[in-house]
């Protein structure tokens, strides 16, 4: 009895210094926000890598084929688990990110794309011309807001669609907002490096994505309850 007494004892005691021990190693990763901002923004230079791939096979090949091909982007991103703010911003509420977190997102995935559009436009030049055609057809109006605000709303739905365990979300959305002239915030950035330029339209992108995406969101009360 005196030793078994004794093992449990000394089971206990190994008990409380492992859990000790966890809860020194939780404590000091969270005493490391510098580590999770590293962290969050490789995830959001891989996404707008990814995105800036379907983006160049948009800009090379065109319609019909180029949209279908953007959706390796997504699907990528989705698949790999890398931090898109169009994929991230819809669910911002339900999964409780923090809002310095998706601004962190945002503003990684805005310098990266435009700097690897650029990076892209160096290697084939056979894409510039695509892209400044592009940019040119852009600008400051109602109507560029409402086509950003139904993107975000299509991202969101492929976004979550894909989360039930499905791909056709993204298989169809994607190429959906293409086809419909829909703005997309990073494909938008990756355009402009592409371009070697800059256009404030972007910032409209980025607000009506956020806007439609959380539109969609409030009004599917399944995703709100998650």
């Amino acid at each position: 009895m005196a030793r078994q007494a004794a093992k449990s004892t000394k089971t206990k005691t190994k008990t409380k210094s492992t859990v000790k021990k966890t809860t020194k190693k939780v404590v000091k990763k969270e005493q490391s926000p510098a580590l999770t901002y590293l962290e969050i923004a490789k995830k959001s230079v891989a996404a707008s890598l990814l995105i800036g791939l379907g983006n160049y096979a948009l800009l090379k090949l065109g319609m019909p084929l180029g949209p279908f091909l953007f959706a390796f982007g997504l699907l990528g991103v989705c698949v790999m688990g890398a931090n898109l703010f169009t994929g991230k911003c819809g669910f911002l509420f339900g999964d409780k990110i923090k809002p310095l977190h998706l601004l962190t997102i945002l503003l990684v995935n805005l310098l990266a794309g435009w700097l690897i559009g650029l990076a892209f436009s160096v290697c084939d030049a056979s894409i510039v011309e695509a892209a400044r055609a592009k940019v040119a057809s852009w600008d400051i109006s109602w109507s560029f807001f409402v086509r950003a605000i139904l993107c975000g709303a299509i991202m969101y739905l492929a976004v979550a669609i894909y989360r039930k365990g499905s791909p056709l979300g993204i298989l169809f959305g994607v190429p959906l907002f293409i086809f419909c002239g829909f703005q997309h915030c990073i494909a938008n950035i990756i355009t402009l490096g592409v371009a070697a330029t800059w256009d404030w339209s972007v910032l409209i992108a980025v607000l009506g994505n956020f806007i439609g995406s959380l539109a969609v969101w409030w009004l599917l009360p399944l995703e709100k309850k998650k």
